[in-house]
Protein backbone atom coordinates (compact mmCIF):
# COMPACT_ATOMS: atom_id res chain seq x y z
CA UNK A 1 0.00 0.00 0.00
CA UNK A 2 1.34 3.55 -1.19
CA UNK A 3 2.58 5.76 1.70
CA UNK A 4 0.68 9.36 2.35
CA UNK A 5 3.04 12.08 2.29
CA UNK A 6 1.34 15.43 4.43
CA UNK A 7 2.89 18.23 3.92
CA UNK A 8 2.74 21.34 6.04
CA UNK A 9 2.78 24.11 3.25
CA UNK A 10 3.13 24.62 -0.81
CA UNK A 11 5.54 26.52 -2.29
CA UNK A 12 3.75 29.15 -3.29
CA UNK A 13 1.88 29.79 0.00
CA UNK A 14 3.50 33.15 0.26
CA UNK A 15 2.42 34.37 -2.86
CA UNK A 16 -0.69 32.98 -3.91
CA UNK A 17 -4.06 34.04 -1.16
CA UNK A 18 -5.26 29.95 -0.66
CA UNK A 19 -7.33 30.80 1.84
CA UNK A 20 -9.58 32.28 -1.56
CA UNK A 21 -9.42 28.52 -2.53
CA UNK A 22 -10.86 26.83 -4.51
CA UNK A 23 -10.93 29.47 -7.16
CA UNK A 24 -14.16 29.97 -9.52
CA UNK A 25 -12.60 29.41 -12.54
CA UNK A 26 -14.39 26.34 -14.53
CA UNK A 27 -12.00 22.64 -15.19
CA UNK A 28 -9.70 23.15 -18.21
CA UNK A 29 -9.12 27.08 -17.93
CA UNK A 30 -5.89 28.04 -18.43
CA UNK A 31 -5.58 30.92 -16.22
CA UNK A 32 -4.63 29.14 -13.09
CA UNK A 33 -1.80 27.79 -14.94
CA UNK A 34 -0.55 31.22 -15.93
CA UNK A 35 -1.08 32.57 -12.50
CA UNK A 36 1.44 30.02 -11.02
CA UNK A 37 3.85 30.95 -13.54
CA UNK A 38 3.37 34.66 -12.01
CA UNK A 39 3.58 33.98 -8.95
CA UNK A 40 6.51 31.63 -9.29
CA UNK A 41 8.13 34.79 -11.32
CA UNK A 42 7.72 37.06 -8.64
CA UNK A 43 9.53 34.40 -6.07
CA UNK A 44 12.29 34.04 -8.33
CA UNK A 45 12.69 37.73 -9.60
CA UNK A 46 14.09 39.39 -6.60
CA UNK A 47 12.58 41.81 -6.04
CA UNK A 48 10.39 42.54 -2.53
CA UNK A 49 6.84 40.96 -2.78
CA UNK A 50 6.02 44.54 -1.27
CA UNK A 51 7.84 46.24 -4.34
CA UNK A 52 5.11 43.98 -6.75
CA UNK A 53 1.84 45.33 -8.05
CA UNK A 54 -0.92 43.45 -10.11
CA UNK A 55 -3.55 45.26 -11.54
CA UNK A 56 -6.55 43.23 -13.23
CA UNK A 57 -9.92 44.56 -15.45
CA UNK A 58 -13.03 42.74 -15.44
CA UNK A 59 -13.36 38.85 -16.67
CA UNK A 60 -12.01 35.74 -15.51
CA UNK A 61 -8.48 36.87 -15.99
CA UNK A 62 -9.54 40.01 -13.69
CA UNK A 63 -9.95 37.13 -10.73
CA UNK A 64 -6.41 36.91 -10.58
CA UNK A 65 -5.95 40.31 -8.49
CA UNK A 66 -7.84 39.10 -5.95
CA UNK A 67 -5.97 35.63 -5.43
CA UNK A 68 -2.43 37.11 -5.30
CA UNK A 69 -0.83 37.66 -2.18
CA UNK A 70 0.55 41.22 -3.13
CA UNK A 71 -0.97 44.78 -3.66
CA UNK A 72 -3.68 44.72 -5.78
CA UNK A 73 -6.07 46.36 -8.15
CA UNK A 74 -9.15 45.08 -9.54
CA UNK A 75 -10.30 47.43 -11.40
CA UNK A 76 -13.32 49.05 -13.84
CA UNK A 77 -13.80 46.83 -16.87
CA UNK A 78 -10.98 48.18 -19.57
CA UNK A 79 -9.11 50.28 -17.22
CA UNK A 80 -6.59 48.06 -15.62
CA UNK A 81 -3.85 50.26 -17.64
CA UNK A 82 -4.88 53.26 -16.86
CA UNK A 83 -4.73 52.35 -13.12
CA UNK A 84 -1.62 50.59 -13.73
CA UNK A 85 -0.08 53.84 -15.00
CA UNK A 86 -1.40 56.30 -12.76
CA UNK A 87 0.42 53.68 -10.15
CA UNK A 88 3.80 54.06 -11.88
CA UNK A 89 3.74 57.82 -12.57
CA UNK A 90 3.26 57.96 -8.93
CA UNK A 91 5.57 55.01 -7.91
CA UNK A 92 8.15 54.62 -10.53
CA UNK A 93 10.01 52.09 -8.42
CA UNK A 94 7.01 49.68 -7.94
CA UNK A 95 7.02 46.88 -10.09
CA UNK A 96 3.39 47.61 -11.82
CA UNK A 97 2.14 43.95 -13.53
CA UNK A 98 -1.50 44.16 -15.50
CA UNK A 99 -2.47 40.61 -15.89
CA UNK A 100 -6.19 40.58 -18.03
CA UNK A 101 -8.15 39.10 -20.80
CA UNK A 102 -8.16 39.74 -24.33
CA UNK A 103 -11.67 40.86 -23.84
CA UNK A 104 -10.69 43.74 -21.27
CA UNK A 105 -7.29 44.65 -22.80
CA UNK A 106 -8.74 44.44 -26.03
CA UNK A 107 -12.33 45.28 -26.60
CA UNK A 108 -13.09 47.85 -24.21
CA UNK A 109 -9.51 48.62 -22.91
CA UNK A 110 -8.92 48.91 -26.98
CA UNK A 111 -7.51 52.58 -26.60
CA UNK A 112 -5.66 52.16 -23.70
CA UNK A 113 -3.56 49.30 -24.37
CA UNK A 114 -2.16 51.01 -27.62
CA UNK A 115 -1.44 54.53 -26.23
CA UNK A 116 0.48 52.97 -23.72
CA UNK A 117 2.18 51.07 -25.99
CA UNK A 118 3.10 54.03 -27.98
CA UNK A 119 3.97 55.78 -24.97
CA UNK A 120 5.88 53.33 -23.93
CA UNK A 121 5.16 53.06 -20.51
CA UNK A 122 6.97 51.53 -17.89
CA UNK A 123 4.05 48.32 -17.41
CA UNK A 124 4.44 45.02 -17.91
CA UNK A 125 1.25 43.42 -19.50
CA UNK A 126 0.47 39.50 -19.12
CA UNK A 127 -2.57 39.05 -21.93
CA UNK A 128 -5.02 36.06 -21.33
CA UNK A 129 -6.15 35.18 -24.89
CA UNK A 130 -8.67 32.43 -25.14
CA UNK A 131 -10.78 33.93 -27.65
CA UNK A 132 -14.00 34.86 -26.50
CA UNK A 133 -15.75 37.00 -23.38
CA UNK A 134 -15.44 33.62 -21.49
CA UNK A 135 -16.97 35.18 -18.32
CA UNK A 136 -20.70 36.46 -20.09
CA UNK A 137 -21.39 33.36 -22.20
CA UNK A 138 -18.64 32.78 -24.41
CA UNK A 139 -19.50 35.96 -26.94
CA UNK A 140 -17.38 36.39 -29.84
CA UNK A 141 -14.75 39.21 -29.60
CA UNK A 142 -11.93 40.82 -31.00
CA UNK A 143 -9.67 37.88 -31.09
CA UNK A 144 -11.99 34.96 -31.74
CA UNK A 145 -10.63 33.46 -35.07
CA UNK A 146 -12.66 34.12 -38.19
CA UNK A 147 -14.98 31.62 -39.08
CA UNK A 148 -15.13 30.08 -35.10
CA UNK A 149 -18.00 29.86 -33.43
CA UNK A 150 -19.36 31.69 -30.44
CA UNK A 151 -22.96 32.22 -28.84
CA UNK A 152 -22.72 35.44 -30.90
CA UNK A 153 -21.33 34.13 -33.45
CA UNK A 154 -23.88 30.79 -34.37
CA UNK A 155 -22.66 30.57 -38.31
CA UNK A 156 -19.12 31.35 -37.71
CA UNK A 157 -17.55 35.21 -37.05
CA UNK A 158 -17.68 36.89 -39.87
CA UNK A 159 -14.91 39.49 -38.90
CA UNK A 160 -10.85 39.66 -39.14
CA UNK A 161 -9.51 38.99 -35.25
CA UNK A 162 -6.80 41.55 -34.19
CA UNK A 163 -3.26 39.93 -34.63
CA UNK A 164 -1.76 41.09 -30.78
CA UNK A 165 1.85 40.69 -31.73
CA UNK A 166 1.73 42.47 -34.97
CA UNK A 167 -0.79 45.53 -33.06
CA UNK A 168 1.85 45.66 -29.94
CA UNK A 169 4.83 45.85 -32.52
CA UNK A 170 3.08 48.73 -34.49
CA UNK A 171 2.01 50.78 -31.43
CA UNK A 172 5.00 50.69 -30.18
CA UNK A 173 5.60 48.19 -27.33
CA UNK A 174 9.30 47.71 -25.99
CA UNK A 175 8.90 44.11 -25.92
CA UNK A 176 6.04 41.59 -27.74
CA UNK A 177 5.84 37.38 -27.08
CA UNK A 178 3.21 34.71 -27.32
CA UNK A 179 3.47 31.42 -25.76
CA UNK A 180 0.42 28.98 -25.24
CA UNK A 181 -0.51 27.46 -22.03
CA UNK A 182 2.11 24.86 -22.37
CA UNK A 183 4.86 26.63 -22.50
CA UNK A 184 5.22 27.28 -19.27
CA UNK A 185 8.67 27.88 -18.44
CA UNK A 186 9.20 30.44 -21.85
CA UNK A 187 6.15 32.08 -20.22
CA UNK A 188 8.12 32.16 -16.74
CA UNK A 189 11.64 33.26 -18.70
CA UNK A 190 9.88 36.52 -20.63
CA UNK A 191 8.42 37.50 -17.38
CA UNK A 192 11.48 37.83 -15.28
CA UNK A 193 13.45 38.99 -18.40
CA UNK A 194 10.57 41.88 -18.81
CA UNK A 195 11.28 42.73 -15.13
CA UNK A 196 14.15 43.68 -16.82
CA UNK A 197 13.20 45.52 -19.35
CA UNK A 198 11.82 49.21 -19.21
CA UNK A 199 9.15 50.03 -21.14
CA UNK A 200 5.90 48.81 -21.70
CA UNK A 201 6.03 44.63 -22.69
CA UNK A 202 3.44 42.66 -22.87
CA UNK A 203 3.15 38.88 -23.04
CA UNK A 204 0.55 37.26 -24.80
CA UNK A 205 -0.82 33.85 -23.85
CA UNK A 206 -3.32 31.45 -25.49
CA UNK A 207 -5.46 29.73 -23.17
CA UNK A 208 -8.53 27.16 -23.37
CA UNK A 209 -11.62 28.14 -22.28
CA UNK A 210 -13.70 24.99 -22.43
CA UNK A 211 -16.88 26.36 -21.65
CA UNK A 212 -17.35 29.11 -22.72
CA UNK A 213 -15.08 28.56 -26.19
CA UNK A 214 -14.55 25.18 -26.77
CA UNK A 215 -17.95 24.40 -26.03
CA UNK A 216 -18.63 26.48 -29.70
CA UNK A 217 -16.24 24.89 -31.39
CA UNK A 218 -16.54 20.83 -30.63
CA UNK A 219 -13.39 21.34 -28.54
CA UNK A 220 -14.13 18.81 -25.68
CA UNK A 221 -11.86 20.64 -23.07
CA UNK A 222 -9.05 21.82 -21.41
CA UNK A 223 -6.84 18.81 -22.85
CA UNK A 224 -7.89 18.89 -26.14
CA UNK A 225 -7.32 22.42 -26.89
CA UNK A 226 -3.71 21.96 -25.24
CA UNK A 227 -3.10 19.00 -27.56
CA UNK A 228 -3.89 21.36 -31.01
CA UNK A 229 -1.91 23.95 -28.93
CA UNK A 230 1.12 20.98 -28.65
CA UNK A 231 0.57 20.00 -32.38
CA UNK A 232 0.40 23.14 -34.36
CA UNK A 233 2.72 25.57 -32.42
CA UNK A 234 5.98 26.37 -33.72
CA UNK A 235 8.70 28.51 -31.82
CA UNK A 236 10.61 31.24 -33.97
CA UNK A 237 13.75 31.93 -32.10
CA UNK A 238 14.22 35.39 -34.02
CA UNK A 239 10.91 36.55 -34.60
CA UNK A 240 11.24 36.63 -38.14
CA UNK A 241 7.92 35.52 -39.70
CA UNK A 242 5.43 37.54 -41.84
CA UNK A 243 3.01 39.50 -39.60
CA UNK A 244 0.13 37.56 -41.88
CA UNK A 245 1.62 34.28 -40.88
CA UNK A 246 1.03 35.61 -36.99
CA UNK A 247 -2.67 35.34 -37.41
CA UNK A 248 -4.43 32.58 -35.61
CA UNK A 249 -7.17 30.00 -37.49
CA UNK A 250 -8.22 27.14 -34.84
CA UNK A 251 -9.70 25.20 -37.83
CA UNK A 252 -7.18 25.65 -40.54
CA UNK A 253 -4.23 23.05 -40.51
CA UNK A 254 -1.54 25.76 -40.22
CA UNK A 255 1.67 26.54 -37.58
CA UNK A 256 0.73 28.64 -34.48
CA UNK A 257 4.00 31.09 -34.28
CA UNK A 258 4.72 31.61 -30.59
CA UNK A 259 8.07 33.21 -29.38
CA UNK A 260 9.89 36.49 -28.99
CA UNK A 261 8.35 38.77 -31.65
CA UNK A 262 9.88 42.40 -30.83
CA UNK A 263 12.77 43.24 -28.35
CA UNK A 264 13.67 46.74 -28.90
CA UNK A 265 15.22 49.68 -26.46
CA UNK A 266 13.25 52.90 -27.07
CA UNK A 267 13.22 55.10 -24.49
CA UNK A 268 10.85 54.50 -21.52
CA UNK A 269 8.17 57.13 -20.93
CA UNK A 270 9.47 59.27 -18.24
CA UNK A 271 6.97 62.39 -17.86
CA UNK A 272 8.75 65.56 -17.11
CA UNK A 273 7.62 68.64 -15.27
CA UNK A 274 7.02 71.59 -16.68
CA UNK A 275 8.20 74.78 -15.95
CA UNK A 276 5.18 76.61 -14.51
CA UNK A 277 6.84 80.24 -15.16
CA UNK A 278 7.61 79.48 -18.91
Amino acid sequence: MASVIHVDSHPLDEIIRSDRMPHIWCPGCGIGVVMRVYGQSILESGIPTDQHIVVSGIGCSGRVAGYMNIDSYHTTHGRAIPFALGIKLAKPELMVTVFSGDGDLVAIGGNHLIHAARRNADIKVICINNFNYGMTGGQAGPTTPFGAYATTAPYGNPELPFNLPYLLAASGANFVSRWSNLHVRQIKEDILYTYNKPGFTFIEVLCPCPIGFGKSNNIDDGLEEMELYRDRCVITRDGDVNTEDLDIDLRADKPIYVGRFVNRDRMEFRPVELDRHA
